[in-house]
């Protein structure tokens, strides 16, 4: 059982499902669930800007790699990836470290926390390359919700790695969501 967090009892829950159902899935092996940050690396990394909100997350959750196209990135990686917050010649999108944290990748498209309302954005897909979107599409109104509503959901999840309903079976996450119970 993870230990007492920020976390919704809904979050624990299912994270709990998917770490049980992982150790029983040996054969599941094309992802990862990350573990959890403690109090101390936590008002550290608070101290050095990171959003109290990513962190909470982190308590619970930190990060997990859903297949070749959909990641949320854990404390470390999320560190390393802030270079995607800064702007770029040309873009249209206002990027800005003061604005915006990155928290994971869809494809090759950074996923960004508004720092200032907390919610989840990402790019229309209709966009090629993520740096020419006009503008950010809300994709959860925060870090648990994208985690519940599009990474545990089935439907949501294979929409964003692109899975074919044929190949549903195949799919490592979606048969950790199915061993879990996560299945909707």
């Amino acid at each position: 059982m993870t230990s007492a967090s920020p976390g919704s009892p809904r979050l624990i829950e299912a994270v709990d499902a998917l770490r049980t159902a992982l150790a029983e899935s040996p054969d599941v092996l094309s992802f990862t669930l990350g573990g959890t940050i403690d109090e101390a690396t936590a008002a550290e990394a608070e101290a050095d800007g990171v959003p109290r909100e990513f962190l909470d997350f982190c308590r619970v959750l930190d990060g997990v790699s859903c297949g070749p196209n959909v990641q949320l990135f854990g404390l470390e990686e999320a560190e390393e990836h802030q270079f995607y917050c800064g702007p770029v010649v040309d873009s249209p999108l206002e990027l800005s470290p003061a604005k915006l944290f990155c928290i994971g990748l869809i494809g090759d498209t950074p996923v960004f926390l508004d720092r200032a309302g907390g919610g989840v954005l990402g790019i229309p897909d209709e966009h090629g390359e993520w740096v020419d979107a006009e503008r950010f599409e809300p994709l959860a109104p925060s870090v648990e919700a994208y985690f519940l509503e599009r990474l545990v959901t089935p439907a949501e999840y294979a929409r964003l790695e692109s899975v074919d309903d044929e190949l549903w079976e195949y799919n490592d996450w979606l048969k950790l969501l199915r061993r879990a119970g996560l299945t909707g």
